[in-house]
């Protein structure tokens, strides 16, 4: 699942330029960010764009426990091995 602060119109265009996606996205803009703030991506320390969180990557294992996490910088694209193998 992917999470954003960004608003649900905001993740119909990005999921149309991408040509579709095959995992939901949720958007966390009430009360804002506050699902960022629980996993320390909101307010940013990898950038200071106003109202942006940080860029990342959870890995919640089946007990809700998170089993692997990375920041990236904005316009860093996780490597998709890198994710597979924290799998």
């Amino acid at each position: 699942m992917g999470v954003s602060t960004d608003s649900v119109f905001s993740h119909i265009a990005f999921q149309k330029s991408l040509g579709g996606i095959t995992f939901p996205l949720a958007a966390d803009r009430w009360p804002y960010a506050q699902t960022a703030a629980a996993y320390g991506i909101f307010p940013p320390a990898k950038h200071t764009i106003p109202f942006v969180n940080d860029r990342a990557i959870f890995v919640v294992d089946k007990d809700g426990k998170i089993a692997w996490s990375k920041v990236y910088e904005l316009r860093t694209l996780p490597e998709p091995s890198e994710v597979l193998e924290a799998l």
